[in-house]
């Protein structure tokens, strides 16, 4: 499994696609419906779906590693929402919890995790 995490909008999609040759059709992107198509190479806006399991009372990691057959084959891309002010709203301070549990194990479960900033990336693992 390869990990790519990253602030919003620092281009971390872009140096899945150049570093792993993805093409737009190998991409899954998360949105807040809980639907995750692990058939794709990649899965992306992973916090999303953390938002989703959040909702209807799921742990994200628990759930995620339940369905994904080939979890080591993946590259998952999450943008980080553990910086910045610290939410009041109740769902959105356990989804950075929970969003935080997920990004921990998958980054123990990946070969390599890699940080994007500004476009470029930084290898953590």
């Amino acid at each position: 499994m390869e990990l790519i995490i990253g602030g919003a909008y620092q281009g971390k999609t872009e140096y899945a696609k150049a570093a792993f040759g993805l093409n737009d059709g190998d991409i899954f992107v998360c949105d807040k419906d809980g639907n995750v198509d692990f058939g794709k190479r990649c899965i992306s806006h992973i916090e999303r779906f953390s938002f989703w399991c959040v909702e209807h009372g799921i742990e994200p990691a628990d759930y995620f590693f339940e369905h994904a057959e080939n979890a080591e084959n993946l590259i998952v891309i999450s943008d980080d929402i553990s910086c910045g002010v610290v939410p009041i709203d109740k769902t959105e301070r356990a989804w950075r919890e929970a969003n935080g549990r997920l990004l921990i194990r998958l980054s123990k479960e990946s070969q390599h995790v890699t940080r994007v900033f500004c476009g470029l990336s930084q290898r953590l693992k």
